[in-house]
Parts: structure tokens; sequence; C-alpha cells
């Protein structure tokens, strides 16, 4: 069964018989639900986005900020399995700690700390590659992943113009970089840097 684009069994996060997600305001059509919360998310993007240690309890709280208005478990790591295409996510009980890792590798990287463009674009890469992976959240992983690592390259000075992505080349980029192919992803992400 395929919920949202995801494939999950007996998802507690949908109404029952729907794949439309459980929602603060009890929508339960999915066409409706998706323009309240692509309005309110676009609301909640022109605040500033929380402040923090660039750790998991940070990315948690950017996810919640974006989604507070949606959903009660806006910031909360999810607690069913999902895939999608085909690709098995992180099992719910490994989240948190598959997340400290990532985190860790973030941290090791450099990115956080370079002046240097190449070793930020890689570390980027393979952090949201990893953090692709893992899909901590029931939905809006893509939106809360691009949020943080434009916190990242704020902090950094190498800022994301995001208007700029290719999804065409893009999608295929994280694709790719699920399977450990981080090339395509770090070529996209020097892309969308501002000059």
């Amino acid at each position: 069964m395929s919920f949202g684009g995801y494939d999950a069994f007996d998802d507690p996060y949908c109404y029952k018989g729907t794949e439309t997600l459980k929602n603060k305001l009890r929508l339960r059509d999915a066409a409706t639900l998706e323009s309240f919360e692509l309005e309110m998310t676009t609301l909640r993007a022109k605040e500033p986005l929380p402040a923090g240690k660039f750790d998991p309890a940070h990315y948690r709280r950017v996810h919640r900020h974006l989604f507070q208005d949606v959903y009660s478990w806006a910031g909360k790591y999810r607690t069913v399995w999902t895939s999608k295409g085909g690709n098995s996510f992180c099992y719910p009980a490994n989240i948190a700690s598959s997340m400290d890792k990532v985190f860790a590798l973030l941290a090791r990287s450099g990115a956080l700390t370079t002046d240097r463009r190449e070793q930020f674009t890689s570390g980027i890469a393979g952090f949201l590659g990893e953090l692709n992976a893992i899909h901590p959240f029931r939905e809006e992983n893509g939106r809360s992943q691009l949020s943080f690592i434009a916190l990242i390259g704020a902090r950094t000075g190498f800022h994301f113009d995001f208007a700029r992505i290719e999804r065409d080349w893009f999608l295929p980029a994280m694709i790719a970089s699920f399977a450990g192919d981080l090339e395509p992803l770090t070529r996209e992400l020097s892309k969308l840097l501002r000059s």
C-alpha cells in the first residue's frame, strides 16, 4: 500500500482507509491538505529558522518550525517503516542513533568550518545523502533537508540559491546518493551555490 508516495503498512499517520495524513485541521481531501501545507510552510519559511548547534535536536526544531501548523508530529521522528521507489529508509528504532552518526559525519567533514568550496559541497553532499537515507520524519523530509543546509550555508558563507534547482537533475542525484554515489549530488549542490 502506498501513502503519500511512500510505501507503508497500516499507517497510523493517515486517516483510516485513505492516504491523507492526519492533520491539525482534520482535512480529509489530499489536494486541500497539500494546498494548506504549502501555504503554511511558505509563511513559516519566511520567518527566521530556529538557531542551534547543527545537531539532531536543531534539525528536529527546523522541521517543527516549518510544519507546526499542519501536523501534530512535526519535529518528531517517525514511528513507522517507510520506503520509496523500492528503497527502504531507516527502521524507526534506529533513527535516533543514525541521526547522531550522520551529524557526527557532518562535523568530521569540515563543512561547518571550511572556507573551501569543494570541501563544503563534498561534506554537504555526504551529509545530505545519509540524511535522506534515514528519512527521519513521516513526511516533508526534503523541504527540511534543504532548509537545514541553507542554514549551514548561511553560517559558512556558502549561500544556496534553491530557485535554481533543476528537478530533472537534482532528484536523480539524490537517488544516486542513496546508492552511495555522491558525485552527481556534489555537482548539483555546487551549481546551486551563489558565486
